[in-house]
């Protein structure tokens, strides 16, 4: 029998997120779309959550929380439901702490997770995503060339999180040759060979620093292959991180209509709320289902990562259903708005910019 009752526990996360998202994110994700900057006050806010620390043994410095994919969804859904790019932002550093903890050498562990398991948030990232229209994590273009001392590695990567400023990132490739087996490389970002861009310009997230990075000849010992001679499981790594991602679609399409239906229900024409329009009704009707299509899935994807399994097709499934429908979602929130949902008075713009990038972006967060 399946059940999508919460536990206690996971309740008393859920609205201690929620309640931190409502209060705190939201005010300032207008600020952060214009400003391109988050408070450092508010991460260091976040920060205190133990997102990261939290779930990082005690021997490190961590507080040996259980982790648990559908709490990490639930928790990803509350903070996105502020706001995306602060979410993004916020939880950067799991993209290196969680596959360092779950498939990293003791040494690796030893090494890495005490510099996160500090008192002050601590930026950390990833690279998966290629500049490359036929992008597929299958079928990597960056590659690791084995040598007798580590690795070489060459390509590009794009949309890397706080790369600027992360001391270590994560960066994953293909070992021996284009199309080989995916790999993760923990490459030093002053590693010769490694050249950071300047910040991207994008469409939304206006609020989270991406950059590209360019590896020629960058050569890591082998001690820096994520998981040593065993190497990792990058199918389930995608799956956490596809779980995440869809997990943050429903916060935004859930914000999005939530705005937009007490918008209705106090807007007034022709004598009447738009809400009791049927046209605006049934919008809003296929918006609610559309919000719970998407959490259950995200959930189950989630549930299968719990039981151990890889859940490729699951996550998969959850990622695509959940790109499309937060862009239908947010679409409708402005067409709802009318001519106030073309301009920044009012969120649903930014959100539907935001939701934009669900289709497009891979590996920016982990469950």
């Amino acid at each position: 029998m399946i059940s999508f009752e919460l536990s206690d526990e996971q309740r008393m996360v859920r609205d201690t997120i929620s309640a931190f998202a409502i209060e705190q994110i939201r005010p300032a994700a207008r600020r952060g779309d214009e400003s391109g900057s988050i408070p450092a006050d508010l991460l260091a806010q976040a920060w205190e959550l133990g997102l990261v620390r939290g779930f990082l043994p005690e021997n490190v410095g961590g507080y040996g929380d259980l982790r648990v994919a559908v709490t990490g969804a639930i928790v990803a859904e509350e903070l996105a439901y502020g706001d995306i790019a602060i979410t993004l932002h916020a939880l950067a550093p799991r993209l290196l702490a969680f596959p360092v903890l779950e498939m990293g050498t003791e040494a690796q562990r030893n090494r890495y997770l005490p510099l996160l398991a500090t008192d002050k948030f601590v930026a950390a990232t990833a690279a998966l995503m290629e500049p490359a229209f036929d992008f597929d994590p299958a079928e990597m273009h960056t590659v690791a060339e084995r040598t007798l001392s580590g690795y070489v590695i060459d390509g590009t990567k794009c949309c890397v999180p706080l790369a600027m400023d992360s001391e270590v990132i994560l960066t994953y490739a293909a070992s021996g040759a284009e199309g080989g087996g995916l790999e993760g490389f923990l490459v030093p970002r002053d590693c010769a060979g490694l050249e950071v861009s300047v910040r991207e310009e994008n469409m939304g997230l206006n609020g989270l620093a991406t950059f590209g990075l360019t590896f020629n000849q960058c050569r890591v010992p082998a001690e820096n292959r994520l998981g040593g001679d065993a190497g990792i499981n990058c199918a389930r790594l995608l799956s956490q991180s596809r779980v995440a991602m869809s997990a943050m679609a429903v916060g935004v399409a859930r914000a999005a209509f939530d705005y937009s239906r007490d918008y209705a229900k106090e807007r007034r024409a022709f004598g009447a709320p738009i809400a009791t329009k049927q046209a605006i009704a049934f919008m809003l009707a296929e918006m609610a289902i559309e919000v719970e299509a998407m959490r259950l899935l995200a959930w189950e994807a989630a549930s299968w990562l719990d039981k151990g399994d890889d859940a490729v097709k699951q996550s998969y499934q959850a990622r695509n259903y959940a790109a499309s429908s937060v862009l239908m979602v947010t679409d409708n929130a402005v067409q709802i708005l009318g001519g106030h949902g073309y301009i920044r008075e009012h969120p649903v713009e930014m959100w539907l910019r935001n939701a934009r990038a669900f289709a497009v972006l891979e590996g920016l967060a982990i469950v």
